[in-house]
């Protein structure tokens, strides 16, 4: 699938951007259950060689339970656990689901799931814990240690001390001292080990669907945000790796400065990277993220990957990300480590927003394939616009929309202005209703020289703006659309499967 040199993606084909909170579920919240399977299938039958998802990290309702806000840059998501697959593998009984709240069909309600779920693992946990053969599960947390004991550790001292950023501990857990870790391992071991457990259990579900996939001939595009938040193991344990003050708070915080999706810029509010501190350690951290993500997933989207050749850093005490200055990273020397240690690194640069030469250098240089967004090609500069299909390069990949952007309708009937439409509508060679601009956008984006081509479910779908996934600094009602398990008929699959079929991308 990969050149031999960087991530040149060789095969043309097309796939689809659905995230697991979005499948059908009975629990409030899409999972790895049956579901997930459906989905695979039809993909399968709609002749798709990839599913697209957001990352898959614990998600936190301190940060609206936005995927790319975690405690954990390695631990994934316990709420995507299938209760229906725990039923299978004997962890729970039907019984053990009762009572479950009354959850909207097409929203995901994590104020329900959450505590319904976390009582769910507990009987669950306490079953697994009267089996003799627990040889899988000590081998995960063994050959998982190097991220799972702390990660375990740190969300029971966060519990313990009621939600309470790490930096407001007592200052010998703050800053790991042995004695006071190794006694709060001891007081907390049961706790500890249902973390753990809970993991396995993903893991466990999560591999058992990608086998599914592969059989199918599907690949799965996962997702990796380049930050970490603060309020995280990751920082907590390894403090040196970031710019903390004596205090080992942020001096510096991460964001954007003004684009297309804010005029104040987005302040993000991660602690940013000591590169000179990695570079000094062989990026070691760096290579074992890759490394335990590209064990899940087939390829890697790298958000925000212009922050890899230099970083917009805001001062911790400012409100928005307007003054910031932009800060170089050591790119060329990093990627050619990952390189080095993945010979075929399979990236996706998220390359969207202001990007100067050098990011362009640096994704040449590596083959990296980067993103193009088509609701972005029908402004004044048409003719020579970069995401326009005439204009586009092999390597890249074409995206109708994005989780960040409205759907195709929605961006049709609410924002696109009379001469955005004009201006598609002659690029399209006539008008269209907004009920099928959707497949119009499809098919454009299947007709490119685009290696690969992703199109979000609800543009597939020709769903509204009622379906979007997230708009952009606001924080209340994102991540939360879900489908309806009769919206993926065999008729739109069927569609989709002539499309992919006339543009050579089976």
């Amino acid at each position: 699938m990969l050149g031999q040199e960087g991530g040149r993606m060789m095969r043309r084909g097309s796939g689809i951007l659905l995230h697991i909170t979005s499948l059908p579920s009975g629990y409030g919240i899409g999972d790895l259950g049956p579901q997930a399977y459906r989905f695979a299938d039809f993909c399968e039958e709609a002749k798709q060689s990839y599913w697209q998802i957001l990352p898959l990290n614990p998600t936190d309702p301190a940060y609206y339970n936005s995927p790319y806000h975690s405690i954990s840059a390695f631990a994934h998501n316990p709420l995507l656990i299938s209760p229906e697959l725990m039923i299978e593998n004997g962890l729970v009984s039907h019984d053990d689901l009762e009572p479950a709240p009354q959850y909207p069909e097409n929203r995901v309600d994590h104020r329900a799931v959450i505590p319904y779920k976390k009582r769910l693992f507990q009987r669950a946990y306490e079953r697994f814990k009267k089996r003799k053969n627990r040889y899988d599960y000590e081998r995960f947390c063994s050959e998982s240690s190097h991220w799972l004991d702390d990660f375990a550790l740190f969300v029971c001292l966060r519990n313990h001390f009621h939600g309470e950023p790490w930096s407001n501990w007592p200052v010998e857990l703050r800053d790991r001292h042995g004695a006071a870790l190794n006694s709060f391992r001891k007081e907390l071991l049961d706790q500890i080990q249902l973390v753990k457990f809970t993991q396995y259990v993903f893991g466990e579900q999560w591999y058992s669907l990608k086998r599914y996939c592969r059989e199918k001939g599907i690949h799965i595009i996962g997702d990796t945000p380049i930050y970490v938040d603060y309020d995280s193991a990751d920082v907590w344990t390894h403090p040196e790796f970031f710019k903390l003050d004596e205090q080992k708070r942020p001096y510096v915080v991460a964001g954007v400065p003004p684009d297309y999706f804010s005029e104040t810029g987005q302040l993000w509010g991660n602690p940013l990277y000591r590169w000179d501190v990695l570079k000094d350690r062989g990026y070691n951290w760096w290579i074992r993220r890759v490394e335990h993500n590209l064990g899940f997933v087939d390829f890697l989207r790298v958000d925000h990957f212009r922050g890899f050749v230099a970083y917009w850093e805001v001062p911790a005490s400012h409100n928005t990300a307007i003054q910031g200055n932009w800060v170089e990273a050591p790119a060329v020397d990093f990627f050619g480590k990952l390189c080095r240690a993945f010979p075929h690194l399979p990236i996706i640069a998220e390359d969207l927003g202001i990007i100067t030469p050098d990011v362009r250098e640096l994704m040449h240089h590596f083959e990296f394939p980067g993103m193009k967004v088509l609701l972005f090609a029908f402004g004044e500069d048409l003719p020579t616009n970069p995401y326009i299909p005439h204009n586009l390069v092999r390597n890249c990949v074409l995206y109708t929309g994005t989780h960040d952007n409205n759907t195709v309708r929605g961006w049709f009937q609410n924002e696109a202005t009379t001469a955005m439409k004009r201006r598609l509508f002659d690029y399209l060679g006539g008008e269209v209703p907004s009920e099928h601009v959707n497949w119009e956008l499809i098919r454009l984006a299947m007709m490119s020289v685009a290696d690969i081509v992703i199109v979000p479910a609800q543009d597939v779908l020709g769903l509204g703006e009622e379906a979007r996934m997230n708009r952009p600094s606001t924080l209340e009602g994102n991540w939360e659309w879900k489908l309806f398990p009769e919206q993926l008929t065999s008729e739109v699959a069927a569609r989709l499967s002539h499309m992919t079929e006339i543009y050579g991308r089976v």
